[in-house]
């Protein structure tokens, strides 16, 4: 199995570096079933956090991706449970993809509610504010 940094993801996805899109095309495609590329949940959130900030991806867009990372056989995505637990909730709208993933976190590990003082991560079942 080999790692894949968030760079490698964006660079596939969004292709505004022809050159290095191409080299993350041919390293995607490398992967099998047999010999997955990695996805650590760090890459996961930064990934997000990229595609929200620096290319302005609608939500909708972004839980897509997330849901096909999630899907795809050729990766193994640290959490992927959680990642897709909370890719449903952001494409949703109910609050900030990284307390989203603190929320499946937290229910994974039967550890409810989250107290928060962000106003916006309290709008999601689950979540109350402090």
């Amino acid at each position: 199995m080999i790692a894949l940094d968030t760079n490698v993801l964006v660079r596939f996805l969004v292709r505004d570096d022809e050159s290095q899109a191409a080299s993350a095309r041919t390293m995607l495609a490398s992967c099998s079933a047999e010999k997955p590329g990695f996805v650590c949940r760090e890459v996961i959130l930064e990934l997000v956090w990229v595609l929200e900030r620096a290319y302005s991806f609608p939500r909708e867009q972004i839980a897509d991706v997330l849901e096909q990372l999630v899907s795809t056989e050729e990766l193994v995505v640290e959490a992927a449970a959680d990642v897709a637990r909370a890719a449903f909730k952001y494409g949703t709208g109910e609050a900030g993809f990284s307390d989203l993933m603190i929320l499946a976190a937290a229910e994974r590990s039967h550890a409810l509610p989250v107290y928060t003082f962000d106003q916006k991560a309290a709008r999601a079942e689950g979540v109350r504010l402090l």
